[in-house]
């Protein structure tokens, strides 16, 4: 930093000076002022791919947008082809671009529930505007969706002058911006009555296009005083005027009649900073506090019952306290990487430790049903579930804020640390216990919650290397009237149970199926790889065939050496058969397993578990009116894992 280097003295004098320069307080006005969707839907066989397409053309545009403030994008072919627009105003600084570019692409997937895949919409925010549709509309002027908002409340006094003045205003903003490289800001101050006024063309209309959209919107915008606010929303262009300053000053043609104040108030602003330094540091302390309160403000009018909803729960944390916590998301404080985000060690100001998430834009979560996971998770207290603390939804990104776990994850420990002693026959079988435990928890609770995802990189170890669960990512409710739940397909490829692959038919036993390969695979210290390698051979197959021959133990992780129980060996490995079994009735349930584990129950003999070759798993993954196959990262690891996220893709 510069400043660092400075005198004391001019320090304050820039501090003071930057405040004063411009009264304007940062906003990424990220106020919705109407969101319109067609009435055109993709088709039944075109919805998915259009959903796909659309989504890869935002994973672009953001980038893009972070760097040059405007992006368009094509992505597609034929009837699925998208186009996808996105700018903020150019008053904004990057921060705040970010900001509103953020909060504006969440909402753009109302247009896009599964159920519909509406082939195109607009939204426009104060600060930003983002567009998609089927056709090429870049250079789109105007078009019949185009409207004028008006606010409700006449304003309440003179509104003859405080309409002429509001016109010529308009008019002015029309004719200069696009001489201005399509922008304008400014003001009319006449008789006491001030109106203050954006005009924008998108910066893919330009010239004569953009005076053509800019007219049309002065004219339109006219049928909005007396009221206190208007805009105009085109197809190519956006106006709008208001009785509050609501721009920055970044426009050097910003125009105001009947003051020449300006000037004057540097100077007042000069010679007070000049006079006493002290003076200004109160001040410039006291606009910042007021700052504070404003920007509060504004997010609670535009989180609405959402944020009161968090505040009361307890859960709520700041985006700055978590910034700085984790040092700013430093790549040192990074923990691993998942298909649905990327986890941070943090420490919080009181010294605790903490985990932080940021998920992925591209993980396809809508803020409501962010925070209805948040409310499912946060009731959750038992030793072998991951605690979460609570969640940030207030700055550019959602944040979930977990406790921290030091001895990183169970596939950490097998397959990927180097130099880390291996794990012993006791950590073992302390993990696979504590790992039933905490899935028979979820199972026989009264919220009754299917995880879906129970994978190595999903369990972590604590300090005595005691098990816990993470990532609920996926998890769903498992209501008690119901024999099972219908789902779009999530999981991970290796872990999922056969018939909620065919089917879709979601049960606990789902989860028990994933729990018998983690503990084959923590057993033989082997991965069930069978269905990323056409040469793989899967360890089901092959710990069946032991079994088979009564030589079971001989597939116990080679590591161990002799440092195990051959009979206790032979008993998890036999009940991970039984949990794998391809009847789902004949699974048992996790509280029997974890009886079992506990040497309470019998452990019956299992049947054969499914042989399915490689490719005849990935055959029934491509039907489109099913599900998406991906390949993101394994949690943890960054290692590639094939993942199915087609539930992150469509609202619960």
């Amino acid at each position: 930093m510069v400043f660092s280097h400075l005198q004391p003295s001019l320090f304050l004098f820039f501090f003071f000076f930057s405040f004063c320069l411009n009264p304007s307080v940062s906003d990424p006005r990220a106020t919705q002022a109407a969101l319109i969707c067609t009435n055109r839907t993709a088709s039944l066989l075109d919805r998915q791919t259009f959903i796909s397409n659309f989504l890869a053309t935002f994973d672009i545009l953001t980038p893009l947008v972070a760097t040059q403030r405007f992006a368009a994008v094509i992505n597609g072919t034929g009837n699925t082809t998208v186009y996808s627009f996105g700018e903020c105003m150019k008053d904004l600084d990057q921060k705040d671009c970010n900001l509103c570019f953020a909060r504006c692409k969440t909402q753009i997937l109302k247009c896009l529930p599964f159920q519909l895949a509406t082939r195109g919409g607009r939204l426009f925010f104060d600060g930003c505007y983002i567009r998609y549709d089927d056709y090429d509309f870049f250079n789109e002027t105007l078009s019949p969706a185009d409207r004028a908002v008006c606010a409700i409340k006449d304003v309440g006094f003179n509104q003859t002058l405080f309409r002429a003045n509001a016109l010529e205003l308009t008019r002015n903003l029309s004719s200069r911006a696009p001489k201005n490289d399509g922008f304008s800001t400014g003001k009319v101050e006449r008789g006491n009555v001030t109106v203050y006024g954006l005009a924008q063309c998108w910066e893919l209309v330009n010239g004569s296009a953009c005076e053509d959209c800019l007219t049309n919107a002065a004219s339109r915008i006219a049928s909005c005083p007396p009221k206190e606010e208007g805009r105009v929303l085109n197809a190519g262009c956006y106006l709008r005027y208001s009785t509050r300053k609501f721009y920055n000053n970044s426009d050097p043609a910003s125009s105001s009649i009947g003051s020449n104040g300006g000037r004057r108030h540097l100077a007042v602003i000069l010679a007070g900073v000049s006079s006493g330094m002290a003076s200004g540091l109160i001040l410039a302390a006291a606009f910042y506090s007021v700052r504070k309160k404003l920007l509060k403000k504004r997010r609670e009018e535009q989180l609405g019952p959402l944020l009161a909803t968090v505040n009361k729960s307890n859960l709520n944390f700041s985006y700055d306290t978590l910034e700085k916590a984790t040092n700013y998301f430093a790549s040192s404080n990074k923990l691993g990487q998942g298909g649905s985000g990327s986890v941070y060690k943090g420490i919080l100001p009181d010294g605790t430790i903490i985990a932080v998430k940021r998920l992925f834009f591209n993980t396809r979560q809508w803020v409501d049903h962010f925070f209805n996971e948040v409310n499912l998770i946060s009731g959750i207290h038992q030793k072998n579930l991951v605690k979460l603390l609570g969640c940030s939804i207030t700055g550019p990104e959602s944040l979930l804020v977990y406790e921290y776990v030091p001895n990183q994850s169970l596939h950490n420990h097998l397959f990927v640390g180097r130099n880390i002693q291996p794990l012993t026959w006791e950590m073992r079988y302390k993990i696979v216990l504590g790992t039933a435990e905490g899935l028979s928890y979820l199972h026989e609770s009264k919220l009754r919650i299917i995880h879906r995802d129970i994978k190595l990189s999903n369990i972590l170890l604590d300090d005595d290397f005691t098990p816990k669960i993470a990532d609920f990512g996926l998890a769903r409710f498992f209501p008690e009237d119901k024999t099972h739940i219908s789902t779009a397909i999530a999981g991970t490829l290796g872990y999922m149970a056969p018939e909620y692959v065919v089917s879709g038919k979601l049960t606990e036993k789902a989860d028990v199926y994933g729990f018998g390969v983690l503990v084959i695979e923590v057993i033989t210290g082997k991965r069930n790889n069978s269905f990323s390698s056409l040469d793989s051979v899967s360890i089901l197959q092959m710990v069946w065939n032991l079994y088979g021959s009564g030589r079971v133990f001989e597939a116990v992780d080679p590591v161990l050496e002799d440092n195990f129980k051959e009979e206790e060996a032979s008993k998890l490995l036999q009940i991970g058969l039984l949990c794998v079994q391809a009847s789902a009735e004949l699974r048992p349930s996790m509280s029997i397993v974890v009886r079992m584990l506990k040497d309470e129950h019998e452990v019956h003999q299992p049947t054969q578990p499914p042989f399915l070759k490689p490719g005849t798993l990935e055959t029934r993954l491509v039907n489109p009116t099913a599900m998406e196959k991906t390949s993101q990262p394994d949690s943890q690891t960054g290692s590639s894992g094939n993942s199915m996220t087609q539930s992150l893709l469509y609202p619960r």
